[in-house]
């Protein structure tokens, strides 16, 4: 499977209307040295069989804004249709289709199998770091997990009568805001940001892990404060972290909040 050829601008994108807005990610594009990256993804998906493909370092843009952002394979397809400043950091000319979620979810799960995400993840903190707009040390850290519904969710027969549904992912249950059961099929995205959103860490696992079991997997080990909802809080987070416990605290039957952990 060969890459499609995405670099050149066309005359539709000479006629957007410059706004500020469209470059609030520029800085952070310019920091980054895309082509380190590119050599580590350089062997992905180089066939000359097959249709083409999307170029992995735009595959990986967009992996890195769902990171930022926290949204969902299916919501990213959209985004990317009609965001001008998503379009703009992972260079994707207006004349291009977006990648479908299907596309998305498939390369989320090449990088997990080549074992390439989290070391692409050092190698742009890394850099940030040299840059000196990463603090390292004494950071604060926001902990927080993201569901991500499979694409083949629904266990759904093909012709041979074979389940065509995920394998590999699991459910997962919440009462939502107007107090009904919303269950989902899927995977979670455990992801560990400084206050500016930088990533510091991130993990995923099947929908059914509890939040609180990857907590310290994801730190970083240079937290001063650590900020995260009431699903994190336990005895066992308040020992890990002492004094850079700043997770939400959480009411139990017969023992509700005081007005201090309000």
């Amino acid at each position: 499977m060969a890459w499609k050829e995405l670099r050149q601008k066309d005359f539709t994108d000479e006629l957007i209307v410059h706004h500020e807005a469209l470059e609030e990610l520029d800085d952070v594009h310019k920091i980054i040295n895309w082509s380190q990256i590119e050599q580590q993804l350089s062997h992905l998906n180089t066939s000359n069989r097959g249709a083409k493909s999307y170029p992995p370092i735009l595959m990986f843009k967009i992996m890195i804004l769902q990171a930022w952002y926290g949204i969902s394979d299916p919501q990213m397809e959209k985004q990317l249709a009609r965001d001008l400043m998503f379009r703009r950091f992972i260079q994707l000319s207006l004349s291009e289709a977006v990648p479908d979620h299907s596309t998305i979810w498939r390369f989320r799960n090449l990088l997990q199998e080549k074992n390439l995400l989290e070391p692409l993840l050092n190698l742009i903190n890394n850099q940030l770091d040299e840059e000196r707009l990463m603090i390292t040390k004494g950071s604060i850290s926001i902990i927080d997990a993201s569901v991500i519904e499979a694409k083949q969710s629904r266990p759904r027969k093909n012709k041979k009568g074979e389940n065509t549904q995920d394998p590999e992912a699991e459910y997962f249950s919440k009462i939502g805001s107007d107090g009904k059961i919303k269950t989902t099929y899927g995977y979670k995205l455990h992801i560990n940001t400084d206050e500016d959103g930088f990533i510091g860490n991130l993990e995923y696992t099947t929908a059914n892990i509890h939040d609180s079991q990857v907590f310290e997997e994801i730190l970083t080990g240079y937290e001063y404060e650590v900020y995260a909802d009431s699903a994190y809080a336990s005895e066992a987070t308040n020992q890990l972290l002492g004094k850079k416990n700043k997770v939400l605290h959480q009411a139990y039957r017969n023992k509700p909040l005081t007005k201090k952990q309000k």
